[in-house]
C-alpha cells in the first residue's frame, strides 16, 4: 500500500509543477484503441480533484481490468470529463492519428460546453488541438490527470467493445477488443472482416476483396467516402 501510495503522489506532484507554471487547473487528455484492428479509438478530457480516494491511479496499461473498473467510479465521483470518439468510418476515411485528434477535440469541447476550462496536457505526440496545451511522451504514467484520462478511456472503450460482442460474437471482441491478438487474426481468416472492423488497416485490407466492399457499399453498411477510400486501397495491395 506505501508503494500506492508514493506512486500517487508521484503523480500529482508531477501536475502540481505544470499548474504552478502556467497558473492553470490542468485538463489531462489521452486516447484508448489507436492500435486495434476494428471498432472505434475514444478519447476523455478530464478535470480531476486531487482526493486520497483516487490512490491506485496509474497508467491504465498497468492496472488490471478489476481495478481500472473500480478506480473509474471513483474517477467518476471526483471530477468533470468529456468523451469524444472517432468511429471505424471516420478512421477509414482519413488515418488513425487524423481519428484520434477528431477524438481528442471532441472530448475537449464536450469538456468546455460543461464550463471547464484549464491548460490541456494530453498524452504522447504534439496534437495540435487547437487549445492551449502541452504534449507529455508516456503522459499516462507521469501526469496524475492523463492516467486518469487513460483509465476512463480505456474502460469505456472496452465496455463498448463488449457491446459490439453480441452483434459479431465470432470474433470474442469481449476477449481482445479488436486488438491484433493470435486469436484475433485467427478469427479474421476464418470469417473474413466485417464493417466494424478498420479495413484501411493492412491486416484487414489483405482479407477484404473487391466483391464484398461492393456489397457492403450497396447495403449501405459503408458511407460513399469510406468506399472510396478503401477501394483505392484495395488496388495499391494488388498492385
Amino acid at each position: 500500500m506505501e508503494k500506492i501510495e508514493e506512486r500517487f503522489l508521484e503523480l500529482v506532484r508531477f501536475d502540481e509543477v505544470v499548474e504552478k507554471d502556467v497558473g492553470l487547473p490542468l485538463i489531462g487528455v489521452d486516447e484508448a484503441g489507436r492500435g486495434p484492428l476494428a471498432g472505434p479509438v475514444v478519447a476523455v478530457a478530464v478535470q480531476v480533484r486531487k482526493n486520497p480516494e483516487l490512490i491506485g491511479v496509474d497508467d491504465s496499461k498497468k492496472l488490471s481490468v478489476k481495478e481500472r473498473e473500480r478506480i473509474f467510479g471513483k474517477i467518476i465521483e471526483h471530477s468533470v470529463y468529456g468523451v469524444g470518439i472517432s468511429t471505424v468510418d471516420e478512421i477509414d476515411e482519413t488515418n488513425i492519428l487524423e481519428a484520434t485528434r477528431l477524438a481528442m477535440r471532441r472530448a475537449l469541447e464536450s469538456l468546455h460546453g460543461k464550463n471547464v476550462r484549464g491548460f490541456v496536457v494530453v498524452d504522447g505526440r504534439k496534437m495540435n488541438l487547437g487549445f492551449d496545451e502541452i504534449s507529455v511522451i508516456n503522459g499516462d504514467g507521469k501526469s496524475f490527470s492523463i492516467a486518469c484520462a487513460s483509465i476512463l478511456a480505456k474502460v469505456i472503450r472496452d465496455r463498448i467493445m463488449i457491446g459490439f460482442s453480441k452483434i459479431y460474437p465470432a470474433y470474442l471482441f469481449e476477449k481482445h477488443k479488436g486488438y491484433p491478438t493470435k486469436e484475433h487474426i485467427e478469427r479474421l481468416k476464418i470469417y473474413g472482416p466485417t464493417p466494424f472492423h478498420r479495413l484501411s488497416f493492412k491486416p484487414v485490407l489483405r482479407l477484404i476483396d473487391d466483391e464484398t466492399l461492393r456489397k457492403w457499399h450497396k447495403e449501405g453498411k459503408l458511407n460513399p467516402r469510406r468506399f472510396e477510400r478503401i477501394k483505392r486501397k484495395l488496388r495499391e495491395v494488388w498492385r
